[in-house]
């Protein structure tokens, strides 16, 4: 078993109305006027108000090759990687040369020595801290990140685990691509990074102190004593024969954008059986789960995880939020989904406001997509909200 103690996102410079890129990058992309005119067409229908980017809109006019481009991902990701981490390590309570593991992942970009190797310097990590950089899992990575930490921490369950995700997506942006794969996901993708902080079931952390002194875990604890969200188990799957849907074309400009339109319907063929195939072995049904945290992929997919799953559209209205607020953050966005799910538990409740949050149900599923086609399934544990206490 493990704990999830916090979530720190970080986002690039300022908010980008989705109208002010789509007008930026629309001359970029194609000479056509009908092209363009779907292309704003395409952008305004994406459930995206506003999105961050990695660089300032006038200079993607310069980004016409994969080098100039990396060595951007490479300096504004690590930047991004810090922040997020130490957002996550302050709310946790926990001091960075206590990490013992690290994994990092994204799908944007890459580097040799990786981007985690810098952050040992840059935080100050542990020089025998053990590190796994990952790339290719894509937009589950971020769900996946948390049950593979998981995994690792239920071997080793005194340890602090920190799982990193940059990715910024506006550094692939591919001029002259006019397919309407590339204008779809221009309009869709917006760059972000997040840090998630995790310990084992026996790490002092996960408990309160019992008379000002912190300790060793303390299985006398009634429940709803222990700290942060239980990670109950994880559950992984991949869809053969759908590679085609979702991934990279790897070019010598970088990384062309491979989205088919039929990746709703792959997602709508087989996510209800594996939710419920998950939860049936801890004898709860869909009914039974109060929190869905869900990968802001887009309007269509989260269209599909509601109608497949029979849930309520206040169950995605975070996940819909997110999508606005910063559009489809690849790896990152259900980690900012995640965070922005903890806070609402966390908080008093509006008068008006109807929230996903429930009193009297306490599990939680995570969920994310990604190239494959593979999916992620997280079943989560919430403590108590303010209303139980």
């Amino acid at each position: 078993m493990s704990r999830l103690l916090a979530v720190g996102p970080a986002l690039p410079g300022v908010a980008h109305p989705q109208s002010e890129i789509t007008d930026t990058i629309g001359p970029l992309l194609t000479p056509s006027p009908a092209k363009r005119a779907v292309l704003r067409r395409l952008h305004g229908a994406s459930g995206v108000r506003t999105r961050h980017t990695a660089l300032a809109l006038d200079e993607y006019a310069g980004l016409t090759s994969f080098g100039v481009a990396n060595d951007h991902f490479i300096r504004v990701g690590t930047d991004l990687a810090e922040e997020a981490c130490r957002t996550a390590l302050d709310a946790a309570g926990l001091a960075p040369d206590e990490v013992d593991f690290l994994l990092f992942t994204s799908v944007t970009g890459i580097a040799a020595p990786s981007i985690d190797a810098q952050l040992v310097t840059r935080l100050g990590l542990r020089t025998d801290v053990k590190r796994l950089p990952s790339f290719g899992l894509g937009c589950v990575a971020g769900a996946a990140g948390i049950a593979r930490v998981h995994d690792y921490l239920a071997g080793h369950p005194r340890d602090v685990a920190l799982l990193v995700s940059v990715e910024l997506c506006s550094l692939t942006l591919q001029h002259g691509d006019d397919s309407m794969a590339n204008l779809v996901s221009t309009g869709l993708f917006g760059d972000g990074a997040a840090a998630v902080v995790m310990v084992g079931d026996a790490h002092r952390a996960g408990f309160p102190p019992v008379d000002g002194r912190s300790g060793d875990r303390r299985p006398e604890l009634p429940d709803g004593a222990a700290q942060g969200v239980e990670v109950v188990d994880t559950r992984s799957r991949l869809y053969p024969e759908t590679a085609d849907h979702l991934g990279w074309t790897i070019r010598d400009s970088g990384f062309g954008i491979v989205l088919s339109a039929g990746l709703p319907e792959v997602i709508a063929a087989h996510l209800a059986g594996d939710v419920k195939s998950l939860l049936a072995e801890h004898d709860l049904a869909t009914e039974d789960v109060g929190t869905w945290v869900v990968h802001a992929g887009g309007p269509r997919i989260l269209d599909v995880v509601r109608d497949s799953l029979g849930l309520d559209e206040a169950d995605l209205r975070l996940s819909r939020e997110s999508l606005a607020a910063v559009g489809n953050l690849s790896s990152s966005s259900v980690l900012h989904v995640l965070a922005a799910t903890l806070a609402a538990h966390e908080a008093p409740p509006v008068r008006g406001l109807t929230t996903p949050r429930t009193t009297d149900r306490r599990h939680g599923v995570l969920m994310a997509f990604g190239p494959g086609v593979s999916a992620e399934l997280v079943l989560l544990r919430l403590p108590a909200s303010p209303l139980e206490g």
